[in-house]
């Protein structure tokens, strides 16, 4: 089945407000006869990701009205997922630190982009205290979300420099009151 990102963009910090959208976007998915496979939140609770495995998302209603403290969605967008398996991440969940994005130029097709994350995946050797997790990529190619597990946001950005792909935005991600997990 086809996986799908949603973006929700929050007022405040207000933990009650994003685990009432999460939930939501969980429920509608299994009322779609899909999954909720993992959701991260930006340190600061503005920023949540969500993404989820159905068949189509055709049937998803989200309304930003009946999610409090939710003031945009963005989304579903169909995303391909690149470095992980997905069965790994549905049954071990394990800690992820830092997600940054990155807008593709439009000349980078997906083919190109999977061919050159490959080819440079073996450079995050060079910054080894930091791991990169894995990547979600829209089928429209015109970003990525890549998620690190990392001692700090600086590490990240040398990982990333290490494989010569910018940061549009990097976020420290919230860890939860009894730490977010994948």
């Amino acid at each position: 089945m086809p996986l799908y990102l949603i973006e929700l963009t929050a007022t405040a910090a207000d933990r009650p407000a994003v685990e009432a959208a999460i939930t939501e976007v969980g429920r509608q998915a299994a009322a779609l006869g899909g999954e909720l496979i993992e959701s991260q939140v930006t340190g600061d609770l503005s920023q949540v990701y969500v993404v989820i495995e159905a068949a189509s998302c055709a049937g998803l209603r989200l309304d930003q009205k009946a999610l409090p403290g939710i003031t945009a969605i963005a989304g579903p967008d169909e995303v391909r997922l690149v470095g992980a398996d997905l069965a790994d991440i549905k049954s071990a969940k394990g800690r992820v630190g830092y997600l940054v994005e990155w807008d593709i130029p439009e000349d980078l097709g997906m083919e190109d982009y999977l061919a050159r994350k490959k080819a440079k995946a073996p450079l995050y050797a060079e910054v080894p205290e930091v791991s990169f997790l894995r990547t979600y990529v829209r089928e429209d190619t015109s970003k990525c979300l890549c998620l690190y597990d990392g001692p700090d946001e600086s590490a990240v950005r040398r990982a990333r420099a290490a494989v010569s792909t910018p940061v549009s935005r990097l976020y420290a991600l919230d860890q939860g009151p009894e730490g977010r997990e994948g």
